[in-house]
């Protein structure tokens, strides 16, 4: 019997690239004043150019809760969010913390969100510092909230910024202890940390049999029904097998580059698929909540992840 690796054929709208908030290692963001917002008709190309994603990847930078233009930002992940509905696609929103109101108005256009945790200890204060909205306890919080909302989640750990090993085992034990009280995280990332730019390069053997011990670990702490992911361009793709092996069972959302890693190209399906050729494995295209939370969703949100997923099985 094959085993199947999940991927979601993608599409990424980046509402804004302003941020409020100034990480130690971001190429992303913009200062606020920089910013311009994505328009609708900038997002209807974006769309037009990937007519075979079935996945929207909202991915925002964020604006503090008390700013004017708060309001006028989540305004444009709803209208983004409605766009993707009426297209046919799913929209996945991960735009940093939000208030109870905002995630629950976001939960009824959107079958799954996502926030990633990063990670707690030393070295991810040291890299937030200026970023009020990577404080643990309000990362923490939002996880919760979304439990207790029941919106199927995505989150994560951005891996080799400086670490202990010990507090990589604290963050997937909080995890694991997220998911036995709610039960509605869906996926776990396993990012490491690349460079970017001229410094960019694949990850060294150390760090691969490093990353690989560490995907062992989460696949025994966390319950088996949560996936792991991790971002096949951030892999050497000729060892992808490797992480297979160790516990990855999805590829997350693929879209044509990363937003967030523009140095490290996106491999082609077909490339993925020669990876897998002659193992015990299959490519399987998924909607961007797993089947198992479709029960959660509101029942006209689930007539539509029901289409989508149709149509990727007709493809």
């Amino acid at each position: 019997m094959s085993r199947r690796i999940t991927w979601s054929p993608s599409v990424t709208l980046v509402p804004t690239r302003g941020c409020f908030n100034a990480c130690g290692y971001c190429s992303f963001r913009l200062p606020l004043g920089q910013a311009r917002p994505l328009q609708p008709e900038q997002a209807e190309v974006a769309l037009a150019r990937r007519p075979a994603a079935a996945e929207v990847l909202l991915l925002s930078g964020e604006v503090a809760p008390e700013a004017p233009e708060r309001q006028a930002w989540f305004a444009r992940l709803l209208q983004l969010s409605r766009l993707a509905l009426a297209h046919g696609r799913l929209p996945h929103t991960n735009a940093g913390p939000l208030s109870r109101r905002e995630m629950a108005a976001l939960g009824r256009l959107n079958p799954s969100m996502g926030l990633m945790l990063e990670g707690l200890g030393p070295a991810y204060d040291r890299l937030h510092r200026h970023a009020p909205s990577k404080r643990l306890e309000l990362r923490l919080g939002q996880l919760e909230q979304a439990g207790r909302l029941g919106i199927p989640f995505t989150t994560g750990l951005l891996l080799g910024v400086g670490e202990s090993w010990d507090d990589r085992v604290a963050a997937l034990e909080l995890l694991a202890e997220l998911q036995g009280r709610w039960g509605h995280l869906q996926e776990v990332i396993l990012q490491p940390w690349r460079p970017d730019g001229a410094q960019s390069r694949p990850l060294d053997a150390e760090e691969k049999a490093d990353l690989l011990e560490l995907i062992a670990l989460a696949r025994r702490l966390l319950p088996s029904e949560v996936h792991l992911q991790m971002p096949p361009n951030l892999w050497p793709l000729e060892d992808l097998p490797a992480a297979l092996d160790a516990g990855i069972d999805d590829l997350g959302g693929i879209d044509v580059h990363d937003v967030i890693n523009p140095a490290y190209p996106q491999p082609s399906l077909r490339a993925l698929e020669l990876q897998l050729a002659g193992r015990a494995w299959r490519l399987q295209a998924r909607t961007c909540v797993h089947r198992r939370w479709w029960s959660w969703l509101p029942s006209a949100l689930r007539v539509r992840v029901e289409w989508s997923a149709l149509r990727l099985e007709a493809a």
